[in-house]
């Protein structure tokens, strides 16, 4: 991440990748489309590599490489170092906690069910159906039932067959459950808050999604009748979490100590950048190549799904800021508060709706939308911070 602090000490985004993050997944929507009419095949195939335990795929290789990558760079970033410094700063990240994982799963859940699942089920389609992969590990006949969903056989393959709208829920569910432990570095950087306090949370958060993530997961899927893949879910959690979390961890340590913190920041994160970038929209490409005629079909598809998505967000930075102001904290605690919950750590819900879902589910495409309305909501909220400074103490 790059910033410039050299006008009238105002923060801005100088990254072309972070600050045009919409246009980049706009012309993902569009590659993708393009690329699923002229190589209908490719995704596919690039699916299909996947390593299989009793005949059901369960990982794809290829796409769990290409969303390794995504990973491994957030996670090298965090310096976990600074968690032993969450001590000081009691009341901030006792709110943020709260906020991250007793709340904001909960109305996520709460919000799209009544949006997906009420108000714009009949948009989305009574009867519309999506196939997602069969949980690893469940041995049901085709006919049989599996929550929502009835087992099919499609290309040789058992799949489950479920309501395209619980579809699109569960990728909400994975968005709600995911704090943000990347871009809200961005955004708390531009609203001129605690810096510090933010790269704690990070770290807290990160460890903190390693128990909490499959638990909650499982539970609020279980809520919307949807298949609740346990085994995946850990899976998931221990090759797109765990895994480049470790490594991060290991291999920071390792470059610092061989080359000085310095090259490591100014050197090794600038090449680093682009492979995270390449990664996700690599991704992104092949997931709307499955989508493309979902979309051309329907196109108010990523409207239904922004919407509980929008309202959501603004809702936890209304209660995550007016908290802090309850609490008394000042401004440069506050921003970081409100910016957390309201973020969500997209990558991450990416790669797990791919793992458990399928590359080509409605959950997959429910979490790309989270990343497309990404950056023009926050940067709103990043602005009503910083015209509100003054409803705080110094």
């Amino acid at each position: 991440m790059n910033y410039d602090t050299s006008v009238a000490n105002e923060r801005k985004m100088t990254s072309i990748f972070e600050r045009y993050l919409t246009i980049w997944i706009g012309l993902c929507i569009v590659g993708g489309i393009l690329l699923g009419k002229i190589a209908p095949n490719l995704a596919k195939t690039l699916d299909k590599m996947s390593i299989t335990v009793n005949e059901a795929p369960v990982v794809s290789i290829p796409i769990a490489i290409c969303l390794f990558f995504m990973m491994y760079p957030i996670m090298v970033k965090i310096d976990f170092a600074s968690v032993v410094k969450a001590g000081k700063s009691g009341k901030p990240v006792f709110l943020t906690l709260f906020i991250n994982w007793c709340i904001k799963p909960f109305t996520m859940c709460a919000i799209s069910l009544f949006f997906l699942g009420v108000l714009f089920k009949a948009f989305i389609g009574v009867d519309a159906i999506d196939l997602v992969k069969m949980p690893f590990g469940l041995d049901l006949p085709v006919g049989g039932q599996h929550g929502a969903g009835i087992v099919v056989l499609h290309e040789g393959v058992k799949m489950l067959q479920i309501p395209l709208w619980r579809s699109y829920f569960a990728g909400c569910i994975l968005l709600g459950i995911a704090p943000c432990t990347a871009m809200v570095l961005v955004w708390g950087y531009l609203s001129k808050g605690n810096d510090g306090l933010t790269l704690v949370m990070v770290a807290i958060n990160s460890l903190t999604m390693l128990v909490l993530y499959g638990v909650l997961g499982g539970f609020l899927l279980g809520i919307g009748k949807l298949p609740i893949p346990w085994q995946a879910l850990l899976l998931s959690v221990a090759i797109y979490v765990a895994l480049p979390l470790i490594a991060g961890y290991l291999s920071r340590l390792w470059i610092i100590n061989a080359k000085g913190e310095d090259w490591f920041k100014e050197k090794f994160l600038h090449v680093l950048t682009p492979v995270t970038i390449s990664a996700l929209l690599v991704t992104l490409i092949l997931l709307f190549s499955f989508k493309g005629e979902v979309i051309t079909a329907n196109p108010l598809t990523i409207l239904w799904i922004a919407i509980p998505l929008f309202i959501q967000t603004i809702f936890i930075f209304i209660l995550g800021y007016g908290a802090a102001k309850l609490m008394k904290l000042n401004y440069e605690d506050a921003a970081p508060v409100a910016m957390i919950g309201a973020s969500n750590h997209f990558e991450v819900a990416i790669a797990t709706s791919v793992m458990i879902f399928g590359l080509s589910s409605g959950a997959a495409l429910a979490t790309v939308v989270g990343v497309l309305i990404e950056v023009p909501v926050m940067l709103m909220l990043v602005s009503i911070c910083k015209r509100t400074t003054s409803w705080f103490d110094k």
